[in-house]
């Protein structure tokens, strides 16, 4: 599948990552939309856009909500004039040990219950929920073939700390495979990226001995590039005969 010509959705696509993978494919000459939370952002977005070659347009939507997704689907369908892919980009970080003993008192602290079920509704049901409506729509009205793009992270091995982000970037490497499956049959392939640590607002608030310890177990000994992250985005859109995978791009980083 070309770029070029091609009508995309980007979940979480007005900041971080997601900014960049909206703009990129516009300015490969794709019309996108994206969606996010934040009238600000998504207004600075489309005006970026409008200085490139592809249509740019933006949606308000928690991913999370089921009929927030088919609205936007239906909706960034609507604008665009069809769908050929999504990519599920949405994603948010509530860090915390399973169980912390406070040093001095003895008191056991625990990952709430809601820190677990927000990264869990956002990270894995909003990926679920973009495929699923994105899958249905296709099968009755796309051709040409469809793509789903969901970007995982290395974190899904198991990263202390992180016990809903590891579950649901892993649980995204699994549906990824299953849906290559299931979805073949309607001309739709599947591919996950799983990002090491990557040049964001987040990781460039860092103090500098912070970030230098986040870099020095990474073989490469540096973060990666948004772009980096683009490009096998863009490798898993243009080969035809890849479905069902997930792409390391960590610099070679084991957690």
């Amino acid at each position: 599948m070309k770029i070029q010509g091609n009508k995309f959705l980007v979940t979480g696509g007005a900041s971080g990552m997601g900014r960049h993978f909206t703009l990129s494919l516009a300015r490969d000459g794709a019309d996108v939309a994206f969606c996010d939370l934040g009238d600000e952002g998504i207004q600075a977005v489309v005006a970026e856009g409008a200085k490139l070659p592809g249509k740019v347009v933006g949606f308000s939507c928690d991913v999370s909500k089921e009929d927030q997704v088919e609205k936007l689907i239906a909706d960034a369908a609507a604008a665009l004039g069809g769908l050929n892919g999504i990519i599920n980009n949405a994603g948010i970080i509530r860090d915390g040990l399973l169980i912390k003993k406070d040093r001095e008192t003895g008191a056991i602290s625990k990952l709430s219950m809601k820190k677990w079920q927000q990264v869990i509704d956002v990270n894995l049901t909003g990926v679920f929920l973009g495929t699923r409506e994105f899958a249905a729509w296709y099968a009755e009205y796309g051709s040409g073939g469809g793509v789903v793009v969901s970007i995982s992270s290395i974190s899904r091995h198991g990263n202390m700390g992180q016990s809903n982000y590891s579950a649901a970037k892993a649980g995204i490497v699994a549906m990824t495979k299953l849906w290559g499956g299931e979805l073949a049959r309607y001309g739709i392939r599947t591919g996950a990226i799983a990002p090491g640590f990557t040049r964001t607002p987040i990781l460039e608030g860092m103090p500098p001995e912070m970030l230098a310890k986040v870099v020095q177990p990474v073989p490469l000994k540096r973060i990666g590039e948004p772009e980096e992250m683009y490009m096998t985005v863009k490798f898993i859109i243009e080969n035809d005969y890849f479905t069902g995978r997930t792409i390391d791009v960590d610099g070679g980083l084991v957690l």
